[in-house]
Parts: C-alpha cells; structure tokens; sequence
C-alpha cells in the first residue's frame, strides 16, 4: 500500500457530518481567540474585579448545567441535527451583547444568553461520536484539537495587534463583531449536517416542555444503564473540572497584577492607561502564540498515543502533567509561564481526547445523549461552585490559593482513574 493510500484510509472517516462540525469549529475557535486572548483583562477594563470574573463564570456555568438533561433529553429522541443547527445562530447573536458591553454587565447577559444557547451541546458531542467509528476515536477528537489549535494560531497575534492598535477596550469590541460575524458563517455551514439517529420523533414544542421532568429522570437513570466505570469517570472529570473552572478566569488576572510580567502596575492610573500594563498585554499574546504552537505539535502525537496504549494510560498522564505545570506558574515568572502554559496545555490535551475516547468506549449510541448532558449537568453546577469561589478565594484569602487547589484535586482525579476506571478492550467499545 502506498504513501497516499495509507494516508487515506487513515483519514477515511474526515467526511459527512464529521467535516462539517470541523469546519465550523475552525470558524468558531479562530475568532473565540481573538477576545479570549484578553477577556479577563477585558472585563477588569469595564470595572469588573477578579470576584466578577468569578462570577461571571458562575452564572455561565449555571446556565449550561440547566440545560443540560433537557439538551440530552432532546437530542436522544428527537434528533441531533435540529438542535446544533438552530440555536448556533442564538449563540452568535449573544456576541453583540460582549461587542457593545458599556459595563461588565453586559457581558453577564451575554454570557447567560450564550450558555443558555448551548442547549445544543449533548447533541453535539452525541453527533460528534457517532460520527466516528470505535478504532479511530482517539485520533478523531485529537485531529479537531490539532485543527483547532492551527485554526486558532493567528488569533493571539490578531488580539495583540488590535488591543496594541485601539486599545483594551475598542480593540476588543472589533474582535467581538468579528466573532458575531464568524458565528454566524458557522451557524449557516452547520445547517448542512444530516442527522445521525435512526429513528427521531417529530418535534413537539408542548411534549418538550412537558418532557423536562421526565428528562431529569431519565438523565440521573441513566448511570444505572451504563457500566460502572463510566460513573467513576465521570467523577474524576467532576472533580479536576472544578479546579480548572476556579483558575480558569484568573490566569491571566494573576500573571498581570502578582507575577507582573510586564512590570509593576501603578494603582493610581487605570488599567487601559497604565504602561505596565499595556507592556504586559504584549508579552501574553506572545505567550499565548508560543502555546498554541505547542499544542499543534503534540495533537498528532497524542491522538496515535491515544490509539495505540489506551485511553485509561494518558488520562493518568495528564493528571500527573498538572501538578509541576501548575506549580511552575505559581511560583514562576514570566520566561517559567513558556515551560508552564505548555505542560499544562499537554495534560488538557490528553485529557480531552482520553477522557472523549474513553467515554464514546464505555456508552452506547442510544444513551450518549442522556449521559452526556446528565454528566454535563454535574459538571456545570461543581464548575459554578468553583468559578465563583475562584474569585472570592483570590480576593480573600490569597492570590495563589485556587491555583494551589488544582494540582490537589489532580491527584485525587487521578486516583479515581487509577483504582475504578476500567477500560474496555479494543473489541468490547460500543458503536
């Protein structure tokens, strides 16, 4: 078999509904980027506070955990193609909110009405697993992240040259516009899916409302239907998850003001004024640049990893990846955040496609959706608890003390791993 054979039949599955969901991701991770690079500092600039970021995140997380068994509920009897296609476009819209914000509370309202949007994502991850067959998930979730992290490479440099060029506050609303308008491109390329269940219900909007009492249910049944190990996985994610969702606003809070890597700021100018600062917002996009290469190099080889050893080996690697790379940036400064950001990116990686793989392995089509949005639910309400404490804990008690919770709460996801998670074998994975 030749070169461009092999190639082929390794790449087989990139077509259908596979290719769409990648094409329009490419379109939707570019340009969340682009405000992502600065959104913390974004909304420090609207007169939020490391508290408001927190909760900010809280209600997020909050509005996504609500409708989560609804989501899945949804996508299991009436289909998964209806969901994404339609409420991409409410997402999109949610955009403008971030775009126009005169204060941080705006972006609050966007931020509900987004995550509100997602009613879609158990879909989404139902569609995306049934899109891939069992032998190639592992290097299926790890080529969108390859794709993704390509896609996304530009976006620090783009942020960095609006936010240097307009400022942190225009420069952002352009970068918000710009993501209002690749939203909406996504949003027209995904109407394309087919759908990939083969028996769907019509869509009743009454038996919907009146299905979400029987969609709670059946998404806490769920886990009696599934095997065991899928719970426990399930856990480890709930616990790391919390951790990541406590740090993740503050990064770039705590880079600025504690570790100062672009010199100490000056409390009497404000934050858009002070040089410090701004130097600051130059060196985070190079940072940033330097992660996201990082993060192209090790997509391939961690899919074939994934693939070739197992979803259970790599999962506990990414737990152990978390301790050094966290510490690092604690107590680090700025040259410490290039080993730091992309250490940690790798153990997100491998814990992304492992822990995706490993649960496509474990649930069966006809549950996928229930499971994921009842495994989602949890998810978002431990995140919120976390976003929120993050910020109040940084204010409070201590800058480093939420970062110094990740690397705990990675040993203890870890061990779960380890002691209770039991992989299936190549032949036992559900279609």
């Amino acid at each position: 078999m030749g070169f461009i054979e092999k190639l082929k039949r390794e790449f087989s599955f990139f077509r259908g509904n596979f290719l769409i969901l990648v094409v329009s991701w490419i379109l939707m991770d570019f340009v969340n980027e682009l405000p992502g690079t600065y959104y913390p500092d974004y909304v420090i600039n609207l007169g939020g506070t490391p508290t408001i970021l927190g909760i900010i995140s809280a209600v997020s997380f909050l509005a996504l955990a609500l409708v989560q068994f609804p989501g899945g509920y949804l996508a299991d009897k009436y289909g998964r193609r209806w969901l994404i296609s339609s409420l991409t476009f409410g997402v999109a819209i949610s955009y403008i909110f971030y775009a126009v914000a005169p204060s941080w509370h705006f972006i609050l309202i966007g931020a509900l009405f987004a995550n509100l949007c997602l009613l879609y994502q158990p879909a989404l991850n139902a569609l995306f697993a049934d899109s891939l067959p069992p032998e190639k998930r592992g290097m299926g979730f790890s080529i969108v992240n390859l794709i993704m992290s390509v896609s996304t490479t530009p976006a620090p440099l783009i942020a960095m040259f609006l936010v240097a060029t307009y400022g942190p506050v225009l420069g952002m609303r352009i970068a918000y516009t710009i993501v209002t308008v690749f939203f909406f491109a996504a949003a027209i390329i995904r109407l394309k899916l087919k759908e990939s269940m083969r028996n769907v219900e019509k869509l009743n909007l009454m038996d919907t409302v009146r299905s979400i009492p029987q969609s709670l249910r059946e998404g806490i049944n769920v886990w009696r239907k599934v095997p065991r190990s899928t719970f426990y996985l399930f856990l480890s994610r709930l616990v790391l998850g919390s951790s990541f969702a406590m740090c993740q606003p503050l990064f770039q809070v705590y880079a600025f003001y504690v570790l100062q890597i672009g010199g100490q700021p000056n409390p009497a100018l404000s934050p858009q004024e002070d040089p410090a600062l701004q130097t600051a917002r130059i060196y985070w996009g190079y940072l940033m640049i330097a992660t996201v290469i990082c993060m192209i190099i090790f997509s391939f080889p961690v899919g074939k990893l994934i693939d070739k050893i197992g979803r259970k080996k790599p999962l506990i690697l990414a737990g152990i990846l978390l301790i050094p790379g966290t510490l690092l940036f604690i107590y680090g400064n700025y040259l410490t955040l290039y080993i730091c950001f992309p250490i940690v990116g790798l153990a997100q990686l491998l814990m992304f496609s492992s822990f995706q793989a490993l649960f496509a392995d474990l649930v069966t089509q006809d549950k996928r959706g229930k499971a994921t949005g009842s495994m989602n639910f949890f998810s978002y309400i431990f995140m919120a608890v976390g976003g929120l404490a993050g910020g109040i804990l940084y204010d409070r008690v201590s800058p480093q003390f939420p970062f110094l919770l990740i690397p705990i709460l990675a040993v203890i996801s870890t061990l779960i791993v380890y002691f209770y998670v039991h992989e299936p074998k190549p032949e036992e994975r559900e279609l």
